[in-house]
This record gives structure tokens, C-alpha cells and sequence, in this order.
């Protein structure tokens, strides 16, 4: 039936069809290539500090926050988190009194640059939220217990030149008694899982984010308002072009075109989303392939559209 489908296809029609699908073919391919130097190797630690604990990490859901924190009913609440399989380690540094820690992050931050690493996420103060939290239910290491005022955290991501996928998280506080302290987790994420924000070309693609959507003729989209805001950033950056591809899932009675034409109107719509939102519609490039791209990623499954910004 897709073949027969295919061939009454105008020309024009199909070799859009066709470029279509090899463009969002290269675009997975090529989104897990992004260059980095050495990125299996823990950063290399900060001159004027001492290295207190050494922790392996092994998990098959460790948990990674890439927005503020909160606590709610006990329970940890994020905007934008995940529990990745992981592999990797932890380690807890003591700053010397001679140093602080803004010097210290600012180490850490020059050798993510060098090595190519993507910022995913970084807060400052009581924008990251309770220090209590942070040290206790996310690093589980209680001397990172501080002022909510005088901390830090970011996570990063690198892809390897053999696709493999590495996160880099660095804590640094002050303690109550001027004692200041930097916490790293440095991880390999197992393939095949989704990491939100990572996946670029040479820093030049951001994404892809997947938008889950439902609906026929009015349409939900599922989406962390964190993404939102990142895709808007990008797209002011001038030559910024927003890729929207649409898939869809063939039902078990649904005809080919009818799939295809339920992932383009829902593409549509989101495009639409993003014009109101200050994304202008010259700036978008909207690309249907329904269910003809099959991608293994068990995140990047079923009716949804999936938004990349290219920038020069």
C-alpha cells in the first residue's frame, strides 16, 4: 500500500517526499556528532582545591536536573528533569581559603568550552532553589548543605567523536561557616536514551526537542516551557532557521496519506504556536514524514513534531 501510494505521487511531490526523508535521516544521524576533546576524562580538578570523596555512580536511573529545583510534599519537582542510565563518578572537592568558588566554576566552565561541551542548563543563588535539596536529595552529600544565596550549579553535555554521550554537573556553595565546597558528576549516559537539549551539530543544531501532540482539529502539545524559551532565544540569532518535522503513528486502519496528513496539520498547528510566540513563519521550515522514518530512540515514538533551530 505505501508503494502504491508512493507512485501515484506527482514528480514534484515525490522528490520533495523523498528529500524530506533523507534530511531528517542526516539530521538523526548527525545530531549525536558533535565534536569534543577527551570527554571520557573527569575535568581535571581546580588547582587551589582538595579532593575529599570519591564516589562511583552506577545507575539505571540517576536522577539529572536541567531546571531550578523544588520540593513539594516531599517530593522533588522540576520543570525539565530526567533518570538517565548512567555510568560515571562523583567527586566532592573542599575549595582552599586562598580561593573562592567563582574561581572555581570558572575553571570548570573554560575546560567544558575546550572540550566542546554544550551548556544544557545553569542557575545561580536562590534561582536554583533550596541548597537543603540540592545536597541532600539530589547529590545525597550533606556538606554541600549551604546558603541558598551562595550557590551554583550547571550541567553540560559532550558528544564523543563514537557518538558516545557524556554529562558533566558541577555544584559549588558556601557553608555557613564560609567553608566552600564543588561537587562534579562526571557520567556516560547509555545510548539510545533521550537527554534533554543535547544533541547539536558542531554547536550549529540545537535539539531535536520532541513535542508530543494529541488532537484533530484543536491540538495539545506536551512541552516543558523551559524548551519554549530556549527555542525562542535561538531563533532571534539572525540566519536562526526552526526545523519542524512531523511524524505520526500509522494506525492499524489508517491509510498511509491519512497518517501523513494528521502529522502535517499538527505540524502546522505547532508552527502556528510559534508564530504567535515571536518565531516568524519565514524563519520555520516545516517537513512531513509521517511514519516513514522509523528512529529507535524509545522518547522518539508515536504522533509528535519534533523542533530543531539551526544557526550559522
Amino acid at each position: 500500500m505505501l508503494s502504491e501510494t508512493f507512485l501515484r505521487m506527482s514528480d514534484t511531490l515525490r522528490k520533495s517526499f523523498v528529500f524530506n526523508v533523507i534530511f531528517v535521516a542526516v539530521l538523526s544521524m548527525s545530531s549525536g556528532l558533535a565534536s569534543a576533546a577527551l570527554p571520557e576524562s573527569m575535568p581535571q580538578a581546580f588547582a587551589q582545591s582538595t579532593l575529599e570523596i570519591t564516589a562511583p555512580i552506577e545507575s539505571s536511573g540517576h536522577l539529572v536536573l536541567f531546571s531550578p529545583v523544588r520540593e513539594i510534599n516531599n517530593e522533588i519537582r522540576s520543570e525539565s528533569m530526567a533518570r538517565l542510565p548512567v555510568s560515571g563518578e562523583g567527586r566532592l572537592y573542599q575549595i582552599a581559603r586562598d580561593a573562592n568558588r567563582r574561581e572555581a566554576r570558572e575553571h570548570y566552565q573554560k575546560l567544558l568550552q575546550d572540550r566542546g561541551a554544550r551548556i544544557l542548563f545553569e542557575c545561580s543563588g536562590i534561582r536554583c532553589g533550596r541548597s537543603n535539596v540540592w545536597a541532600n536529595q539530589i547529590f545525597s552529600q550533606q556538606v554541600l548543605y549551604g546558603r541558598d544565596a551562595t550557590q551554583d550549579y550547571l550541567v553540560a553535555g559532550t558528544v564523543a567523536e563514537d557518538g558516545s554521550r557524556w554529562l558533566t554537573s558541577i555544584y559549588t556553595v558556601t557553608r555557613g561557616n564560609l567553608r566552600e565546597y564543588v561537587w562534579i558528576e562526571h557520567l556516560k549516559v547509555a545510548p539510545g536514551v533521550a537527554i534533554p537539549g543535547l544533541g547539536e551539530v558542531n554547536n550549529r543544531i540545537f535539539g531535536p526537542v520532541i513535542v508530543p501532540w494529541q488532537g484533530g482539529v484543536t491540538y495539545r502539545f506536551d512541552w516543558q516551557a523551559t524548551d519554549r524559551r530556549k527555542i525562542n532565544d535561538l531563533a532571534r540569532a539572525e540566519g536562526a532557521r526552526i526545523v519542524l518535522v512531523g511524524y505520526s503513528a500509522l494506525g492499524a486502519d489508517e491509510s498511509f496519506s491519512d497518517s501523513m496528513d494528521r502529522a502535517r496539520k499538527a505540524a502546522e498547528s505547532l508552527s502556528e504556536v510559534l508564530a504567535k510566540t515571536g518565531v516568524s513563519r519565514q524563519q520555520q521550515e516545516l517537513l512531513i514524514v509521517g511514519p516513514s522514518v522509523v528512529v529507535n530512540d524509545p522518547a522518539r515514538q508515536g504522533d509528535r513534531v519534533e523542533v530543531m533551530v539551526i544557526t550559522r
